[in-house]
């Protein structure tokens, strides 16, 4: 059956239309709130000022911009006109990265911030199908084909007061399977793929996220430190909130990343959220500002902080089986670390905060275990965009440390091998669901769609098992995606392919990043080339260095891909991948999962302060027996 975002909208306004959805802190000034009703009157106007402007249904309108209140009313707004939202990282910096997307897209218009459209307009000779830009704030200087999202909205009033049947029939218009978004993540900068989600994908992930938690109370406020854009921040966050009658509040505003970022403690006071959603680098980050602090009150301190730790990884076990069996014993030395220091740790960072949810990317266990020592649990997750994006979760009710939890209710999970064929309880292969959840397709791709999505069934490309409570463990990725340790992802293919094609030493190139601060590289030469060069370790060292040192800033290749992606370690590898070591597949494509496999200590190396040297002790020693 399903239902649209514009209902379950509809359905909160019925239910809670007196009480706060959205807080903001605009730039210098404190944090003021908006009801669900004014919420929805606010996205009425602006979907009518859209109509009013010449979109249609099924128009793509393109969002990019820091979270405000603005984000979500101008999301709403263009979805109860019918029309599709495309929204964009602002993590975007490139001409190609942004322009791609939107004449992809044929985005017909943009919603942008203050800081989002000082890089929009050099580049506006490059998106022809762009009508206007809307300024989501107030700006001193307005270009040409610019208009104020204020303005809009009285271009709605006007339509309003005329001819409401035209909006009126616009909303209803809209339909469960109608297209709500298309969502640009992973790819290369030159094609990347728009994952297509309905309105009931949204819907139906964000009812099975809130049943899976066994409901969030509607006093219930969160921080969304999370790019909005981020499929996990849109449905967990917004579109979860909204279904429980909870609220939201974006970070204080700021005039740069680095101010709103600097922003995010005072943000935490202010708003005193109940529950936050996490990925690995924010929680590292909130882990070392905690231990930090605790640092400062001394060494004996310190040492007591850390002992008190050790106590508490004992008796809370794998969550589970918390307190259970010997375990029992430590009850008394646990409560009493958590008088001495877990429970001010609380008190000064959140005193409402009951729990995380971890997601984005892979929760190393050791954070997992300091949260939940310090009684603020962080329940890891997993997903992905395709599936909107919650697959599995764990709860305050049901959690194993270490695994991705249990998988969403009214939702089929199986555990595949190479031909999809179900695995038994325990056996690794390749996680693929089918359900609700589970997007459109690929927006002008139907050939990367149909590989992706076969008899319903998603092919999620990630390693996996169950284990016989349910529980998913999530071991890797069967494709090749790079994921940062913010949980941002890419496709490495782009930049692996022009490495080999720009470079005349390199033959073959596999990228690296699971989680980690940078990218690594795993390399094949052309020794023959090489040595009409050189026949030195050291300089040959060098020589691939600047290679890769190419693709940044100053280089030849500078501004093709963004700079977190271009390898900042490499290890060259003596032996070429091959079909004869099985490292080459039969249509001569790196099996790259195999690659990983056989060079992990390689990988492992790389993240070590030696292994970072581009002459390395291990590169050079490569590079005598080629050479």
């Amino acid at each position: 059956m399903g239902k649209t975002i514009i209902e379950l909208l509809e359905e909160s306004v019925s239910k809670y239309g007196d009480k706060p959805f959205l807080h903001e802190a605009r730039y210098g000034e404190d944090y003021t709130s908006i009801t669900y009703l004014d919420v929805q009157r606010e996205a009425i106007r602006f979907a009518a000022g859209l109509i009013a402007l010449g979109v249609e249904a099924g128009d793509r309108v393109a969002l990019i911009s820091e979270g405000k209140n603005n984000w979500v009313l101008g999301e709403l707004g263009i979805l109860h006109a019918g029309a599709v939202c495309v929204p964009l990282s602002v993590k975007l910096e490139t001409e190609q990265d942004i322009t791609f997307r939107i004449n992809h897209s044929d985005t017909v218009m943009v919603l942008a911030s203050d800081q989002q459209i000082a890089k929009l307009r050099p580049m506006k000779d490059k998106l022809p199908t762009v009508k206007r830009y809307i300024l989501l704030d107030k700006i001193e200087s307005v270009d040409d084909g610019e208009i104020f999202f204020d303005a809009v909205k009285e271009l709605g009033d006007a339509l309003l007061a005329t001819d409401k049947k035209r909006v009126d029939d616009r909303i209803a218009a809209v339909k469960p399977e109608s297209l709500a978004n298309i969502s640009y993540t992973s790819g290369t900068t030159a094609n990347p793929k728009g994952i297509m989600l309905s309105h009931n994908n949204y819907v139906f992930n964000a009812e099975q996220a809130v049943d899976h938690l066994n409901g969030i109370p509607s006093y219930f406020r969160t921080l969304l430190i999370l790019p909005w854009d981020h499929s996990f921040g849109h449905t967990a966050g917004i579109y979860a909130f909204m279904k429980c009658g909870a609220s939201i509040a974006s970070v204080a505003a700021g005039k740069s990343a680095m101010e709103i970022l600097r922003n995010v403690p005072k943000s935490l006071k202010a708003i005193n959220p109940h529950l936050l959603m996490s990925v690995p680098a924010l929680a590292a980050n909130f882990r070392k500002n905690i231990e930090s602090g605790i640092e400062k009150k001394g060494k004996t301190a310190y040492s007591m902080f850390k002992q008190g730790l050790k106590v508490a990884y004992r008796y809370n076990g794998e969550g589970y089986n918390r307190g259970r069996g010997s375990r029992a014993l430590l009850k008394p030395l646990v409560k009493f670390y958590d008088r001495l220091f877990f429970s001010k740790i609380r008190e000064s960072f959140s005193s409402n905060m009951e729990y995380f949810i971890g997601g984005g990317a892979l929760l190393d266990i050791e954070l997992q275990r300091f949260f939940y020592a310090i009684g603020i649990p962080m329940y890891q997750g997993y997903g992905l965009s395709e599936a909107s994006p919650i697959i599995s979760a764990n709860s305050k009710k049901e959690h194993k440390l270490g695994s991705s939890g249990k998988t969403m209710p009214r939702m089929e999970i199986r555990i595949g091998d190479e031909n999809m064929n179900p695995l038994p309880i325990g056996e690794k292969g390749e996680i693929l669901i089918r359900g609700g959840n589970v997007m459109m397709g690929y927006w002008k791709n139907p050939e990367a769609t149909a590989e992706t999505i076969v008899d319903g069934w998603l092919r999620t490309g990630d390693m996996g098992y169950l284990d016989a409570d349910g529980f998913l463990y999530v071991l890797g990725r069967t494709k090749s995606l790079l994921i940062s340790n913010d949980g941002e992802k890419f496709s490495p293919e782009g930049i692996e392919e022009s490495i080999m094609a720009k470079s005349e030493y390199i033959n073959q190139c596999v990228l690296h990043n699971n989680q980690s601060p940078y990218t690594t590289a795993l390399l094949t030469l052309n020794a023959e080339v090489l040595k009409r060069r050189t026949s030195n370790p050291e300089e040959a060292a060098a020589i691939i260095a600047g290679e890769l040192a190419e693709y940044l800033k100053g280089g030849k290749n500078d501004g093709m891909f963004p700079y977190r992606w271009i390898p900042s370690a490499f290890a060259i590898i003596e032996e070429p991948f091959s079909e004869k070591n099985g490292l080459v597949n039969s249509t001569m494509k790196i099996v790259k999962h195999k690659v990983y496999e056989k060079y992990a200590k390689e990988l492992e190396m790389l993240h070590t302060p030696e292994g970072k040297k581009y002459d390395s002790e291990y590169n050079l020693k490569v590079l005598q027996n080629l050479l």
